[in-house]
């Protein structure tokens, strides 16, 4: 019997990433590849990359400047460069590194078994399309196997928001929906196979239209699904959180508390010229609605310091907006350029002050992360067991609000049970099983 090719996959950045690594090692998995946990002894590498932060393509160049030996003492190991790095540099991936043998954008992926024939014949292989067939459509059905109990499962791809600093519209195109009816298939196929919580993943989620009554028509028909316990979506942007989608926030059994609603800035001079087509009052009224409905919920933001033009005001408009909230948890991040967006041609904050205003934001973040986390101490909440602690006899987990748990238990991985909360951490909570 021949010995099974092995395909190792190095995944950056966001969710959806992980989704799509997922969907090409299946792909692969047909042409006969297993998937290993390391570079060195594999007949493949894949990249699948992030163009969102600064340097994202250097930092690829230099992740494939480490494979240089492997490929020399190598010569039929095969190297590939996916995502939304692949899609932004195309064939310069290929001009400026040789040996790398194909680069796929993220929404060409579906042909990578066709791409990787032509590199076993010593072609190049380069799609950077935009095709007209959707990926989903002709990807391989999903294997059987067994899963964790949390899975991510992308219902829309693209934006239409144009926001001054993302290049997503440019690497991942228009924004595009799958229907609802085979979203419900892939969602029953992974229920079937262990998995008890979805999270829903677009690049602007709320605003998916492959259902009739939108995203939380996609919800109340995931919520009939038995065996699916909690649903979840990332990431969405104000303006798309329609009052049907409020509304299930507080209606929807199986709808979590917690919910990832980027701001950016809280200075609405600085959002219009990010061109987020929102206020800081009108996303505040957003939060209010939400909180009318599901008071307990838990929000998470992103956050922008030292957008071009951004002054000290512009800066503590911000705060206040944090404060006004008052997050669960946040990612927040120094602006930095994107060649070929808008804001890359505006004037500069210098770095020293980007520093300090992340230095600043972060400090009152983690005060209202750690708050918010004191005030679970004695609260029930129920928590899914994802995998064991550190600890003997300890299982680590998640509850409602997203909030990592650690329980000493003989529950399995899989199991959900109510749990008082003992302790607050750093960036954990622990509890006890209650009836215990």
């Amino acid at each position: 019997m021949t010995a099974p090719k092995k395909l190792f996959i190095k995944t950056y950045g966001c969710q959806m990433n992980v989704y799509d690594s997922e969907r090409m090692a299946e792909a692969m998995g047909g042409q006969g590849y297993v998937q290993t946990q390391t570079a060195d002894d594999a007949d493949m590498i894949l990249l699948n990359t992030c163009h969102i932060r600064e340097k994202a393509a250097e930092k690829v160049y230099s992740e494939l400047g480490r494979y240089k030996g492997l490929k020399a003492a190598k010569p039929d190991l095969k190297i590939g460069v996916a995502g939304c790095v692949a899609q932004a540099e195309g064939e310069e991936i290929m001009r400026r590194q040789p040996m790398v043998d194909l680069v796929v954008g993220p929404q060409s992926y579906h042909r990578l078994p066709e791409m990787e024939a032509k590199t076993r014949e010593g072609q190049k292989a380069l799609d950077t399309d935009f095709p007209e067939e959707g990926k989903f459509d002709k990807l391989i059905a999903r294997p059987k196997a067994a899963r964790g109990p949390t899975a991510f499962l992308t219902v829309q791809e693209g934006c239409d928001k144009f926001c001054a600093f993302c290049v997503v519209p440019y690497t991942r195109g228009a924004e595009v929906s799958r229907p609802s009816d085979r979203v419900l298939t892939e969602a029953r196929d992974l229920v079937e196979r262990g998995v008890r919580e979805i999270t829903l993943l677009g690049q602007n989620v709320n605003a998916y239209h492959g259902h009739d009554g939108g995203l939380a028509g996609l919800i109340w028909a995931l919520n009939d699904i038995d065996g699916l316990e909690r649903i979840r979506f990332t990431t969405s942007h104000p303006n798309d959180m329609d009052d049907a989608l409020i509304d299930a926030h507080g209606d929807c059994p199986k709808l979590m508390p917690y919910l990832h609603l980027p701001v950016q800035a809280g200075s609405d001079k600085i959002l219009k010229r990010m061109n987020r087509s929102h206020t800081a009052e009108s996303y505040l009224r957003v939060i209010e609605r939400l909180r009318a409905v599901r008071p307990d919920i838990h929000l998470s933001g992103d956050f922008i310091v030292g957008f071009p033009e951004e002054t000290e005001e512009d800066f503590q408009a911000t705060l206040d907006l944090i404060r006004a909230v008052r997050y669960g948890s946040a990612y927040s991040f120094k602006y930095s350029t994107r060649p070929g967006t808008p804001a890359a041609e505006r004037p500069q904050v210098s770095e020293a002050e980007k520093d300090d205003r992340l230095q600043r934001l972060q400090a009152l973040l983690s005060q209202q992360q750690r708050q918010l986390q004191d005030e679970m101490v004695g609260r029930e909440v129920n928590v899914l067991f994802e995998k064991p602690g550190r600890m003997p006899g300890q299982m680590v987990g998640k509850s409602e609000y997203l909030h990592s748990v650690h329980v000493t238990t003989d529950a399995a991985v899989g199991e959900m049970r109510r749990v008082r909360i003992t302790a607050s951490v750093t960036n954990s909570l622990a509890g006890e099983l209650v009836g215990n």
